[in-house]
């Protein structure tokens, strides 16, 4: 065997011994929780927590497709949940990206070292950020600092031979499945969603923000840099009219009341809008302002979930980043910092 073959075979066995060893040893009880007939998703247990990161997992007889499959500190997760139904890493044929921040896409390049022959699709503006990752990352290490490795694992280069740059409108078939393509900004100036018209899915990443539990309270996840939200509400009527039975979200799960979670995400969005610009422009330094902002977003998330659900929400989307998002946001527009 050449000596570069050999060792990529000691790179993956050294992955695989080491991913089962944190899905295991560290007491994960991997399983998957069926949507319907070959739609099925995993907790990904994000720093051994549940209810944060979903990953979704569609069989079909060409092979599986994957839809946002997580960062790579979770990958070893991943691997035992699908290990569990039969499935192996060369099974996966498809990887379908809603957008390429690292709680998402992260474990993508990973995946491919391992299986060259996954084909990924993503938005044409995150496309060349999957292929060279170098200026997305030194974005991330610039909010996450330290915790980098701990909380995403390497972020590795897709080789651009993999990579199908799209920009919405499309139809994708995979896994026997015909998906939708919307672009769906606000979020992430490069976001899509997909729809299985056949299952009545539609794969929504964050557009349709986060919701830990049942109870109907729909948190808007607003980060730097590109935070939008007149372009936002526009993806959510988007996603309205698909009609969907059920709405996927990475953070997190299934939901089946499309119409009254996106109303609800439309009313906390306002309110988070509302709350940042009154901390902005009522004075005081950065940190003031900040403090005065989780301050008041803690007492309102208290009147609508309970404290456990509000830690969850918070893993989820960091109210320290919600903040800088829409600080962001408010500044291209001119508001005045006092």
């Amino acid at each position: 065997m050449e000596r570069g073959k050999a060792l990529k075979c000691l790179y993956n066995a050294k992955v695989k011994a080491r991913d089962w060893w944190i899905a295991t040893v560290v007491n994960f009880t991997a399983c998957m929780e069926e949507l319907t007939h070959d739609i099925s998703y995993t907790d990904l247990m994000h720093r051994g927590r549940s209810r944060v990161i979903a990953a979704a997992v569609i069989r079909g007889a060409s092979g599986v497709t994957l839809v946002d499959p997580g960062p790579t500190s979770c990958l070893g997760r991943l691997r035992v949940a699908l290990a569990e139904t039969g499935i192996e890493i060369s099974d996966v044929r498809t990887v379908l990206i809603t957008h390429i921040h690292l709680d998402h896409a992260g474990a993508t390049g990973t995946l491919l070292t391992e299986n060259p022959d996954i084909t990924v699709y993503v938005h044409e503006r995150g496309a060349p950020h999957l292929i060279d990752p170098s200026k997305l990352l030194a974005s991330a290490t610039r909010l996450y600092g330290d915790e980098m490795d701990s909380l995403w694992g390497p972020f590795l280069p897709v080789p651009e031979k993999s990579v199908r740059a799209i920009s919405g409108g499309e139809r994708i078939v995979a896994s026997e499945r015909t998906f939708d393509v919307a672009y769906t900004p606000g979020h992430a100036s490069h976001h899509v969603s997909y729809f299985d018209r056949s299952s009545g899915v539609a794969f929504v990443g964050d557009v349709a923000g986060v919701r830990t539990g049942q109870a109907l309270f729909v948190l808007p996840p607003t980060p730097p840099p590109d935070i939008d939200i007149e372009l936002w509400k526009e993806s959510i009527e988007t996603v309205r009219q698909w009609h969907a039975s059920t709405l996927f979200l990475t953070h997190y799960g299934a939901h089946e009341d499309p119409e009254e979670h996106l109303d609800a995400l439309l009313v906390h969005m306002d309110v988070l809008k509302r709350i940042s610009k009154e901390c902005l422009e009522s004075g005081g330094s950065d940190a003031d302002q900040q403090q005065r902002f989780l301050n008041e977003i803690r007492v309102y998330l208290a009147r609508h979930i309970p404290t456990q659900e509000t830690n969850l929400y918070n893993t989820a989307a960091p109210l320290d980043q919600c903040w800088l998002g829409l600080v962001r946001y408010w500044r291209k527009r001119g508001v005045p910092v006092l």
